[in-house]
């Protein structure tokens, strides 16, 4: 592709490009004739590729060929659609007809079927829990339906190696626009009216970090990307990352000219092949037009963006450890102040936004404050990208305004829980969150809400649990994350988190005593408000709000050595009842052969062998293997 050498050469090649995509958002002028053309979208996260996305690619193409297609058919492999339960997902454009489950063998009849004969493959179709009835538009499955798209709105729209696709939607315009019509008070003053707030989980105002790295002074600035996602169960950053990434590297762009930085890292987890790979492509091909590096839209601005890599060490999130990692240094944090908008990377002022705070500014330029402001809450505004997981239905990534209430979430958008369970608690906030009891069910999603009842926003991760959980066993999950991941630099994080989960642990293996559950408490606020960074701080908040919510559970587990969940193996016996058929199954099931009997006569188990894994419960097929917790009957 040639240079793009001014914002209106850029507005040109934006229109021309638009009408290469715009099959998949206006069928109007497909039915007007104007548009001959159909797209298959096929979704390209991570989850479809691992359910054989990519050989599913391949069979359209290979029947499009076979059929003499290659006009009027046009395959794309998008970004993530979101909907991970139903993947492999499609969609076939501009009849905006949406198939889940898809598997090869499919392809040829929906060829067929859907594009020769105009007949839709019914069976594909999402089915409505309630109605029972099949749902033709994506929009209108109840997955999609409370959604607004910012952050993700691209995605699962355009093939994110493509820059041409990307133009098509308006990539760089907000840039052309920031360079050629704003200054750097423009800029900062519309992010800091539309009310962004930090996505990576602190949630501090955007435009005040900005204008803090603006005004330091300094010849030299940088622009980081966090992009090191490592809260179990999050995804969010990465989709983005995968399906749109110009949106991202765009943002940057602009941050740093409105701070006055000419070079930005992306620190990125090298776990994370897919969205490294799509980076890659859009840096390149950006380079190339020339809409990163010099003398940009031919407006003298200069700005550049370099990949770093991470390890996988959890605590490389926080902003002073990352810096310290992209240096080449240990991952560890260091005191506040001063400020990295102050001293960063390098000791020169650095403005450090996660990934999606990033794909909310063009947006937000594009559009004005007021607009983006006009979604949400009032001191939450805007949505947030949840990566939705745990004992629901719907598991998958959603973008929300702020503001929804959990219930919403969790019931309508997710589905409800697996089997009809009963809900127990939602888990926001990764290891840094807490959990929120059902009493919470319509509280909305709002920064400062979260945090009054102990939980916090975080990235963006929310599991959701049910009856057959155990809060104190949750607890222990998270805490032993924590330990693993300390870096060690300060005693309350290093040693603190250890001796907390080392009673837990106790509790858990039923040899806490009374006293245990309020040194846990106390210790647990010891460690916020001792450690060293925001990552050690946060570390005890599973277990400080487990306490406060579900505090009967670690008494139960203490005073009566029970788990009513049975989750806690120590806590826990396995017994055969006279419903045994002796199949043996159960025998065979035993890794360390604790289960003695004979073929066709009642079994049972010898206990002082027993690990309680729990295999020989699963194995049976008469249910005639009862779990019974120490403490009584579950």
């Amino acid at each position: 592709m040639e240079r793009i050498n001014n914002y209106n050469d850029l507005l040109e090649r934006v229109q021309e490009f638009k009408k290469n995509i715009e099959v998949r958002e206006n069928p109007e002028k497909y039915n007007n004739g104007e548009i001959k053309e159909r797209h298959i979208l096929i979704c390209g996260g991570p989850g479809c590729k691992a359910s054989n996305a990519d050989n599913i690619s391949r069979a359209f193409n290979e029947e499009i060929d076979r059929l003499n297609l290659k006009d009027e058919i046009k395959v794309i492999m998008t970004g993530c659609f979101g909907f991970c339960a139903k993947g492999p997902v499609i969609e076939i454009m501009p009849d905006k007809v949406f198939y889940i489950k898809v598997t090869e063998e499919d392809v040829k009849e929906i060829i067929e079927s859907h594009i020769l004969e105009g007949r839709v493959v019914e069976r594909l179709l999402y089915e409505d829990k309630e109605t029972k009835e099949r749902i033709k538009v994506k929009e209108d499955i109840p997955f999609y339906k409370k959604q607004v798209k910012i952050a993700l709105k691209n995605c699962g729209v355009i093939d994110p190696e493509n820059m041409e696709e990307a133009l098509g939607i308006g990539a760089y315009t907000a840039l052309g626009k920031v360079l050629t019509t704003m200054t750097q008070e423009d800029v900062i003053k519309e992010i800091s009216e539309s009310g962004l707030r930090g996505r990576g989980g602190g949630g501090f105002p955007t435009g005040r970090k900005w204008e803090a790295a603006r005004r330091a002074k300094g010849d030299v600035k940088y622009v980081i990307c966090n992009a090191d996602e490592g809260d179990p169960g999050a995804f969010m950053d990465r989709a983005i990352l995968e399906g749109n990434p110009n949106c991202v590297l765009e943002a940057m762009a602009i941050c740093g000219y409105a701070i006055g930085a000419s070079k930005g890292y992306i620190y990125i987890r090298a776990e994370y092949p897919l969205a490294v790979h799509r980076l890659k492509i859009a840096i390149g091909q950006a380079r190339e037009i020339g809409l990163l590096g010099e003398n940009i839209l031919n407006t003298g601005f200069n700005f550049d963006i370099e990949i770093k890599y991470g390890a996988g060490a959890f605590v490389c999130g926080e902003a002073t450890a990352l810096i310290h990692s992209i240096e080449g240094q240990r991952g560890e944090p260091t005191m506040k102040p001063p400020r990295t908008s102050e001293k960063g990377l390098w000791q020169k002022p650095t403005c450090v936004n996660n990934v999606e705070t990033f794909a909310n500014i063009s947006q937000i330029i594009n559009n004005t404050a007021s607009w983006y402001s006009n979604i949400g809450a009032e001191k939450s505004t805007g949505t947030k990208v949840f990566a939705l997981a745990g004992n629901i239905n719907n598991v998958g990534l959603v973008e929300v305004p702020m503001g929804i209430p959990i219930r919403d979430i969790i019931y309508e958008i997710g589905g409800g829980l697996i089997d009809d369970k009963e809900l127990k608690a939602i888990q926001t906030g990764g290891p840094s969150g807490g959990c929120i009891p059902i009493e919470y069910l319509y509280l909305p999603i709002e920064y400062d809400t979260l945090t009054a009842i102990g939980s916090m926003m975080g990235s963006g991760g929310m599991i959701v649990m049910d009856e057959d959980n155990c809060m104190v066993d949750i607890a222990k999950f998270y805490l032993e994350f924590s330990v693993d991941e300390s870096c060690g630099k300060c005693t309350p994080c290093r040693i603190g988190n250890k001796r907390i989960l080392e009673i837990i642990e106790n509790i858990t293996n039923g040899k806490a005593k009374k006293e245990d559950l309020n040194k846990l408490q106390e210790l647990c606020e010891v460690v916020k408000d001792a450690s060293l960074c925001g990552l050690g701080e946060a570390a005890p908040n599973p277990v400080l709000s487990t306490i406060k919510f579900f505090r009967e559970e670690y008494e139960e587990h203490i005073l009566n050595k029970k788990c009513k969940a049975g989750v806690c193996k120590q806590l826990v016996k396995f017994d055969i009842t006279d419903d045994c058929i002796g199949c043996t199954k159960c025998l065979r099931a035993c890794p360390v052969l604790a289960i003695k009997g004979k073929l066709r006569e009642k079994h049972f188990i010898e206990i002082d062998k027993c690990i309680r894994c729990g295999l020989c419960f699963e194995a049976c097929p008469t249910k005639a293997i009862i779990k019974t917790s120490l403490g009584g009957e579950n």
